[in-house]
């Protein structure tokens, strides 16, 4: 076996991450760093774990083996910390949680960041991605997800309330006029934001049974909300956002919300953690912590 629980926190990122670079970013460390502990562990084990010359990282069967075994190994650890420290609220060893890019920026981060400044000995750790949050990985503590939840085993927690809205900035409005109904958007310049693999071009409104969609049109689209709002914001067109980015344009004026009578079906936000039957006190304080704190974010 590798010879401390160090090694085996090492060897999670390790079977983790899709390359050793990604390893090294993850472990804060260089590449020969990681390459020369990795061949320690495989000279000792007498095996190797990772198959080399491959574009992505690829375990072998040994190490296949070890990754999956590590896992209740670190959470009895991490159950023998939390006893340690009894209760005293000092919570300690790692706390691991993945977001999309822009909730992680907008509010998940902040909010970490606080959370980390009440346990100083919790090492927090947040990696965004593009790309919605995969349940079926399971290097996260806590993934924090943005819409319909996908087919999952893993516990969730809604952690508040979202809605996506159609809005546009005055100028646009005073130009172009606004919609007076869902079918008037034909109408208009709509920008679109490309995500989720899905049809982007299909605007959905209404709730539960009365949900239906709308296919729209217009000149500009991009795969970043920062920019679909950004356009928005100059008068270039409609767009259709989540409260949680819009609120504050909303609030002081820059944009306005048009179609607000029609309803639009609710994209709420959610923590997926561990399935296991003992849920680690770090995981319990941080669920506790953002289900208290980002609703006032979100207003």
């Amino acid at each position: 076996m590798p010879e401390s629980v160090d090694d085996l926190r090492f060897f999670t990122v390790v079977a983790a991450s899709e390359t050793l670079t990604a390893a090294a970013r993850g472990l804060g460390c260089s590449l020969p760093v990681v390459s020369k502990r990795l061949a320690a562990m495989e000279q000792r084990l007498g095996v190797q774990l990772v198959r080399r010359g491959t574009r992505k990282l690829a375990l072998t069967s040994e190490g296949a083996v070890l990754a999956k075994g590590i896992g209740p190994i670190l959470a009895d650890v991490q159950r023998l910390e939390e006893e340690i420290s009894g209760g005293s609220g000092d919570l300690r060893g790692s706390l691991v949680v993945e977001s999309t890019l822009g909730f992680g920026r907008a509010h998940v981060g902040p909010l970490l960041g606080e959370f980390g400044a009440h346990h100083p000995h919790l090492d927090v750790q947040l990696t965004t991605t593009p790309l919605p949050v995969s349940p079926h990985r399971r290097e996260f503590d806590v993934a924090i997800h943005v819409g319909p939840l996908p087919d999952s085993t893993l516990r969730i927690r809604r952690l508040a309330e979202n809605r996506r809205v159609v809005c546009a900035s005055p100028a646009y409005v005073r130009e172009h006029g606004a919609p007076s109904t869902v079918d008037e958007l034909a109408d208009h310049n709509c920008i679109l934001l490309r995500e989720n693999y899905g049809d982007y071009a299909l605007w959905r409104f209404g709730r539960g049974s009365e949900e239906f969609r709308v296919r729209v049109n217009g000149t500009l689209s991009s795969n970043d909300g920062d920019i679909v709002t950004g356009w928005a914001l100059e008068g270039r067109g409609l767009i259709m956002r989540s409260t949680w980015q819009v609120a504050p344009l909303l609030k002081d004026g820059r944009l306005v919300r048009v179609l607000a009578d029609v309803p639009t079906p609710a994209a709420d936000v959610y923590a997926l953690h561990t399935d296991t039957d003992h849920v680690p006190a770090r995981v319990t304080a941080v669920l506790d912590f953002m289900s208290e704190r980002l609703p006032e974010r979100l207003g």
